[in-house]
């Protein structure tokens, strides 16, 4: 990613938040523009406060894992940067364990731990599969929590 709008919305964001640093990384969630985009509009308006990842595509990518205080940047479908967000909690646990009070604070749907597994159940599994293995409730994953900073 060459856009000089990330680097330049981080100077914008410390200079009024100076104790950030110069640590961070930019990204969107889903696997689409248009889901990036729907799910960058419940961060704006304060509806999702937690995402979830395959804890197996962190060692595949050689990506570290998010860590309480990280900050990134997220970008939305055409990746613009559109918001800051900190790390408030991370956890790594068997899918199956997730707790429905963590399926809630994605914001997505109906706030339900069963829509929420279905979802992602099928967002994972397709994650798995263009990573040549395949997904299983009891495969880990990161549960990260985050307060919107900007």
């Amino acid at each position: 990613m060459t856009s000089l709008a990330i680097p330049t919305y981080w100077e914008q964001f410390t200079a009024t938040h100076p104790d950030a640093g110069d640590q961070y990384s930019a990204w969107s969630f889903g696997d689409t523009p248009e889901l990036a985009d729907e799910l960058l509009a419940l961060v704006l308006a304060g509806k999702k406060t937690a995402t979830t990842s395959l804890y197996q595509l962190y060692r595949w990518t050689n990506e570290p894992l998010p860590k309480v205080g990280d900050y990134s940047i997220i970008l939305d479908g055409r990746q613009q940067p559109r918001a800051v967000i900190q790390t408030t909690k991370v956890e790594v646990m068997p899918y199956d364990e997730v707790s429905a009070e963590h399926a809630a604070r994605e914001g997505e749907g109906d706030l339900s731990l069963e829509q929420w597994r279905e979802k992602h159940y099928d967002f994972f599994s397709a994650e798995a599969k263009a990573a040549n293995f395949q997904f299983s409730e009891q495969d880990p994953v990161v549960c990260e929590s985050f307060v919107r900073c900007d």
